[in-house]
């Protein structure tokens, strides 16, 4: 069976970005939220607090609800309100941006060739 050498490199590599950087590392529900966002933002759709309350193969809505907090609290995501006070429209931040951009460099760098 072939070893799956490039992800864990890039595991490795995420591991150190973060702990060296000041990004703080995310449960892996807080983690899959942000990815539902930044993808849904890079299409250009609009992500609204109820469409990620209903991602159940993710949690309760009380659990999905308290992590969509914390990214707020930890700077990653902010709520605008609409119209409709009652809708909040999820946007990422700089915070949230800057956190891709270097995973991303994390991926470039684990599919660079070996210099062993």
């Amino acid at each position: 069976m072939k070893k799956p050498n490039l992800y864990i490199r890039f595991l490795k590599l995420a591991e150190a970005l973060n702990s060296k950087s000041n990004i703080r590392k995310l449960d892996s529900t807080e983690d899959q939220l942000l990815d539902n966002i930044m993808v849904d933002d890079h299409e250009g759709r609009s992500v609204f607090v109820g469409d990620l309350l209903g991602l159940k193969d993710l949690g309760s809505q009380a659990t999905l609800h308290g992590r969509v907090k914390n990214l707020r609290y930890l700077g990653y995501i902010e709520l605008i309100t609409q119209d409709d006070a009652r809708r909040k429209r999820v946007m990422p931040t700089l915070l949230a941006y800057k956190r891709f951009e270097l995973l991303s460099a994390c991926v470039e760098q684990a599919i660079q060739p070996s210099l062993k």
